[in-house]
C-alpha cells in the first residue's frame, strides 16, 4: 500500500521503498532500543525494512530483525558478519555491490545507475533465486520521483523520499509532488485487450472476499481515498459500498511475482462484500475467521445465563476452561481425540481473545512477528509446571537434526539451575543416544563463503587489507601487523608467579617432547648393495595461530612453540589478534620471546591465516600452520591447504573444543563437576559429555548440585550456563558399554574418574588425550603436565593425532645401490618398468648394466 508513512516516535522517516508493502524506515543509531518496541505497532502487516545512519553491531541489527523487520540494509562487510551470525540470506540488503560468494535479498543502488544497468541486473537478479525461495531485489535510491517510474519498470523497487511524493492523482492537487499510484502503475503489465488488472481482494486474514478488475484510474482512486476502488466492466469505477453501505477500508496492495495481478487488503464493513449481502462471493467463513465473528457477535448480544456470557462475564470459569482444556490436550493420545481437544482449546483461548478486545488478525501478526525472529528460545518450561509435574531433570528432545541446527542464538535463563540433561541408555532410543554424542553442526559451504573473500583479500590485498581486517573484527586500527623479535622488554611484564609457571610448563612440555624427537637415522640393508635410509628434518618455517576471543591463552603458544623449538625449526612466527589498545597479551609475548620466535602477527580469525599461508610485506609465509581456532579459522586452514600457490600444510582439522569424562559409584562429585566445567567455560560451542557407569540418582543429584554450586562461584558463568544447557549425562551400566560409546565418540579429551583407573586405558581406541584417575584434572594437560594441549576434536582423534614434536619434522628417505646391488634389482626394475610402459624408466637401468658388462 502507498499512503505516506505513518509517524513513529523516536524514528526518522526520510524514505519510502515505492512498491507494493514496503516501507523503508531510516533510524538513528541511538534510537535501537526504542524504535525496536514500536515497528510492528507502527507498521501492522506493512513489510518495513530498516537502514541505519550507521553500521550498527550485529546484535543491534538482529534485535530489529526480531522486531519483525523483513530485512536490513547494511554495508557488505556487516552482510558478511550477520551471514554468519545465522541471518538468512533473504534478510540482508546490502547497500552498494554484493559480496562474493554471498547469497543476499537484494542490493540497494544509492547512486542511480543508467537506466539499461538497472534493466540488465533486474533481470539477472531475477534469475537467481536463493536457498530459502524468491529472487533476490534491486533497490535503487532516486532523487527525481519522475524518472522512477522508468526505473520502476525495469523491475527494480525505486526508493523516493516521502517528502516528495503524495497520495493524489490530480494535476492541480499535486503541488509539485509525485504520485504514487503512477509508481506501482509503472511495474503493472496486462495482456488484456481492455487494459484492466485482474484484482484479488481478501480481508486481513487472507481470507477471499471476491474478484474484481481494476483500471490505471480505479487505481488513482484507491489509493487516493484509502478503499476499495475498482473498475466495473459495465459502470465505471466503482466505489465499493458507496450505495449499500457495504464500504472497505484499503490497507494496502499487492501484485504477484509477474506484475499482471494485483491483491488488496481491506478491512469489510457492512453486511459483506458480496452483492447477496454475503461477506464473501465464495464460501462462507471457516474455522478461526468464523469463530472471531460469531465470539464478537454474542459478546454484544448473548442472552444472559448463557455459557457463552458466563465465560464473557466470569473471569475464573474462563481461566479454569482454558487450563482444563490445556491438560486434555496434553493427555489427548490418537489423531481424532487430538483434535477434538485442540478445537475446544483454541475455542476457550478465542474467547479470552475476543473479551479483551484483541482481534485475531492481531494474534496472526504476533505468530509472523516470532516467524521472522533471527534469535532462538531454549523453550524450556516455566518452573512452577515443572515442579507441578514432578519434572527433574530437562530430556534431550526428539527434534531432528536439520531443527536443532536453527537453534543456534539460546536465551538460557539467568537463575536458572545449570545441570546437565539427563539420559538413561538403557531405556532411551537410539536416536536420542546419538543425539548426545551428536556435535555441533558446522555447515562448511556457508562458512567457506564467507572465508574465501578474506583470504584472498589478504592474498592480493597484503598488509593493507591485512590491517583493515584487523580493525574491523578486532576494533582496533594498527601502524603495522606484525611485532618482530627481539621484543621488548615492555611488551612482556609480568608477574613473578605467572613467569615461573610459564617456565616450569616450558621445561616439562620440552622434556616430554625431546623424547620424542627422532634423532636416529634408520639404515636398512633390503639386497646386498641396496641401502635405504630414513631420516627426520625440522619443518624450516612454521605459524602457530594463538586463539584470542573470550579467553586469553599463552598456553597454546607454548604448547605449539616448545614442539617446534625442540624440532629445531628455524623460523616460528605466532598470529594472535590483539587486544583493544593494540598490545598482545604480555604472557603470549613472554613465550614467543622464550621459544626464540621470529615475529608475531598482530591479528586473528581467516585474515592471520591467509597472512601467515601466503606472506605479505611484512609478515613471512610459512610451510606449515599449526592451533586451534573457530570455525572461521579451521576452513582458512583448510581452504589454503587445498591451494597449491599457498603451499603450506595444516595440523589437523578441528571443532569446538570437548570433553567427555567415564565416572562410577567411586567418583567424587565435586572432582567431576569441576572436570565438566573445565570445559565448559571454554565457550557456548564446547561440548560436555558425562558417562555415569552404574551410578544410582543420589550420586548424580550430588553432581548436579556440585555443577550447579561451583559454576555460580565462577567469573564465566554465563558462558558456562548457555554451554551447559546443551550438555549431557548418559547412564550406562558396564565399563564395556562406557567405552564403546566412548571411542564411538572419539573425544578430545578423555577424563577417566573411575576405580583402577589405569587397567581400563587398553580400551581406548579413539581420544586425543587421555587423564587417568582422580587426580588427574584436564587442566594439568592443558598447562603444565608435558603432553600437548593441541588435540584432535570434532570426532578427528579417530584418525589424527594431538600435536606433538613430529608434527614439526618431516622425513626424507634416500637410497643408495652398489653394482652388485643393481645387478641384482635391475632386472625387477625393467621388468616392472615396461610393464607400465614406461620406456624412459627401463632405459636408466638398461644403460648402466649394459655399461657394467663392457668392462
Amino acid at each position: 500500500m502507498f499512503p505516506l508513512l505513518p509517524q513513529v516516535s523516536s524514528v526518522t522517516v526520510p524514505a519510502v521503498a515505492v512498491a507494493p508493502g514496503k516501507v523503508l524506515v531510516s533510524i538513528l543509531q541511538s534510537d535501537v532500543p526504542e524504535i525496536a518496541k514500536e515497528l510492528k505497532k507502527a507498521f501492522g502487516q506493512a513489510q518495513f525494512h530498516i537502514m541505519a545512519d550507521t553500521d550498527l553491531s550485529t546484535d543491534e541489527y538482529i534485535h530489529l530483525l526480531d522486531a519483525g523487520a523483513s530485512s536490513v540494509f547494511v554495508s557488505g562487510e556487516s552482510a558478511v558478519d550477520l551471514a554468519a551470525s545465522g541471518v538468512p540470506a533473504g534478510r540482508l540488503t546490502v547497500i552498494g555491490s554484493k559480496p562474493d560468494n554471498l547469497d543476499v535479498g537484494g542490493v540497494f543502488l544509492k547512486d542511480t545507475p543508467a537506466l539499461e544497468d538497472v534493466a540488465t541486473l533486474a533481470s539477472t537478479f531475477a534469475k537467481q533465486l536463493l536457498p530459502s525461495g524468491g529472487a533476490p531485489v534491486v533497490y535503487v535510491n532516486v532523487e527525481d520521483p519522475k524518472a522512477a517510474a522508468d526505473l520502476a519498470a525495469t523491475g527494480a523497487t525505486v526508493v523516493v523520499s516521502s517528502a516528495k511524493l503524495t497520495t493524489e492523482h490530480q494535476a492541480d492537487k499535486l503541488d509539485d509532488k509525485f504520485p504514487i499510484a503512477d509508481l506501482l502503475l509503472a511495474s503493472l503489465s496486462t495482456d488484456r485487450q481492455d487494459g484492466l488488472y485482474t484484482t484479488l481482494v481478501t480481508d486481513v486474514l487472507n481470507q477471499s472476499l471476491g474478484l474484481v478488475y481494476s483500471s490505471a484510474e480505479s487505481i488513482k482512486e484507491a489509493i487516493r481515498t484509502g478503499t476499495g476502488v475498482y473498475q466495473s466492466r459495465r459502470h465505471g469505477l466503482w466505489y465499493k459500498g458507496k450505495e449499500s453501505g457495504n464500504t472497505q477500508k484499503l490497507i494496502r496492495i499487492e501484485t504477484d511475482c509477474d506484475g499482471d495481478c494485483l491483491k488488496f487488503i481491506v478491512e469489510q464493513t457492512g453486511a459483506g462484500f458480496c452483492h447477496f449481502n454475503t461477506e464473501s462471493c465464495f464460501s462462507a467463513a471457516q474455522g478461526i475467521s468464523c469463530l472471531e465473528k460469531t465470539l464478537q457477535q454474542r459478546l454484544q448480544n448473548a442472552p444472559a445465563g448463557s455459557y457463552t456470557k458466563r465465560l464473557f462475564d466470569d473471569s475464573d470459569l474462563l481461566r479454569a476452561k482454558i487450563m482444563e482444556e490445556a491438560e486434555e490436550l496434553v493427555e489427548a493420545k490418537d489423531a481424532e481425540e487430538v483434535s477434538w481437544e485442540a478445537a475446544d482449546l483454541i475455542y476457550f483461548a478465542m474467547v479470552k481473545v475476543v473479551k479483551e478486545g484483541v482481534s485475531w488478525a492481531q494474534v496472526m501478526n504476533n505468530l509472523d512477528s516470532k516467524h521472522m525472529k533471527i534469535s532462538r528460545r531454549k523453550g524450556d518450561a516455566k518452573q512452577k509446571w515443572v515442579d507441578a509435574l514432578g519434572i527433574k531433570r530437562q530430556k534431550v528432545d526428539e527434534k531432528p537434526k536439520e531443527e536443532k541446527k536453527e537453534e543456534k542464538k539460546e536465551e538460557i535463563k539467568e537463575d536458572g539451575k545449570i545441570q546437565l540433561n539427563h539420559i538413561n541408555a538403557d531405556t532411551a532410543s537410539k536416536a536420542e543416544i546419538e543425539t548426545v554424542l551428536a556435535r555441533p553442526a558446522q555447515k562448511t559451504s556457508d562458512i567457506m563463503k564467507l572465508v574465501l573473500p578474506i583470504v584472498e583479500g589478504v592474498k592480493t590485498g597484503g598488509d593493507k587489507k591485512l590491517l583493515e581486517l584487523t580493525e574491523k573484527f578486532d576494533g582496533v586500527k594498527l601502524e603495522s601487523p606484525i611485532l618482530t623479535a627481539p621484543f621488548s622488554e615492555d611488551l612482556m611484564k609480568i608477574s613473578d608467579d605467572v613467569k615461573a609457571s610459564i617456565d616450569m610448563s616450558i621445561a616439562n612440555v620440552k622434556k616430554f617432547h625431546a623424547a620424542q624427537l627422532d634423532t636416529t637415522e634408520l639404515v636398512v640393508e633390503t639386497q646386498p648393495g641396496v641401502v635405504c635410509k630414513r631420516f627426520s628434518r625440522p619443518i624450516e618455517s612454521v605459524g602457530l595461530y594463538i586463539p584470542g576471543g573470550t579467553a586469553v591463552l599463552p598456553s597454546t603458544s607454548l604448547h605449539l612453540g616448545v614442539p617446534a623449538m625442540v624440532a629445531g625449526c628455524k623460523n616460528i612466527v605466532l598470529a594472535s589478534p590483539p587486544r583493544k589498545d593494540g598490545t598482545l597479551s604480555p604472557e603470549v609475548v613472554y613465550v614467543a620471546h622464550q621459544i626464540g620466535a621470529k615475529a608475531v602477527v598482530l591479528a586473528g580469525g581467516a585474515q592471520a591465516v591467509a597472512a601467515m599461508a601466503y606472506g605479505t610485506e611484512s609478515v613471512p609465509k610459512v610451510d606449515k600452520i599449526m592451533g586451534p581456532g573457530n570455525q572461521f579459522v579451521t576452513a582458512a586452514k583448510m581452504y589454503v591447504s587445498n591451494d597449491t600457490t599457498a603451499k603450506v600444510a595444516i595440523d589437523m582439522p578441528a571443532g569446538p573444543s570437548e570433553v567427555l569424562v567415564i565416572c562410577d559409584k567411586h567418583a567424587n562429585p565435586a572432582f567431576v563437576a569441576s572436570d565438566l566445567l573445565s570445559q565448559a567455560e571454554h565457550g557456548v560451542d564446547s561440548q560436555v559429555i558425562l558417562l555415569a557407569v552404574d551410578c544410582d540418582q543420589k550420586h548424580l543429584d550430588a553432581i548436579d548440585e556440585e555443577l550447579h554450586a561451583q559454576a555460580l562461584a565462577l567469573p564465566r558463568v554465563d558462558i558456562i550456563r548457555k554451554c551447559i544447557a546443551h550438555s549431557s549425562a548418559l547412564s550406562v551400566k558396564t565399563m564395556d558399554e562406557a567405552f564403546k560409546l566412548s571411542n564411538q565418540y572419539a573425544p578430545e579429551h578423555l577424563i577417566l574418574q573411575i576405580e583402577d583407573a589405569d587397567k581400563y586405558v587398553p580400551l581406548v581406541d579413539h581420544a586425543g588425550s587421555i587423564f587417568v584417575g582422580a587426580y588427574s584434572p584436564e587442566s594439568c594437560g592443558d598447562y603444565s603436565s608435558g603432553t600437548n594441549h593441541t588435540l584432535p576434536t570434532y570426532g578427528y582423534a579417530r584418525m589424527y593425532s594431538g600435536v606433538n614434536t613430529g608434527t614439526f619434522t618431516k622425513h626424507i628417505t634416500s637410497q643408495q645401490l652398489t653394482r652388485e646391488g643393481l645387478e641384482i634389482i635391475g632386472p625387477a626394475v625393467m621388468t616392472l618398468a615396461a610393464t607400465e610402459g614406461l620406456d624412459a624408466h627401463r632405459m636408466a637401468v638398461k644403460v648402466r648394466l649394459d655399461a657394467m658388462k663392457k668392462e
